[in-house]
């Protein structure tokens, strides 16, 4: 008797991720919410934190997307100490 063992593997591409959406389109939303955050940062100068986890309704993925996205655009996104991202200043 044969006994064939097939293992799974986590391809980002067709893996759910929470309302079961796929790692590609968690960024797809994200590079779209960073278009409007960087519109109300560039209007109010700064957005917290708790802004943006509300703005991306506090699915963890899509808002670690969203902080990087805005750090690779050039923007400052805070630390633990100063939670808020604003344009970034050279100093």
């Amino acid at each position: 008797m044969k006994i064939m063992v097939v293992m799974e593997s986590c391809d980002r591409r067709i893996r759910a991720y929470r309302n079961g959406k796929t790692f590609d389109q968690c960024k797809e939303i994200a590079k779209s919410i960073n278009i409007q955050i960087q519109k109300q940062i560039l209007e109010n100068g700064k957005v917290s934190w708790k802004e943006l986890l509300e703005k991306v309704d506090h699915d963890e993925l899509v808002y670690k997307l969203s902080l990087k996205y805005l750090r690779l655009d050039g923007f400052d996104i805070g630390n633990s100490k100063i939670p808020e991202i604003k344009k970034f200043t050279h100093a």
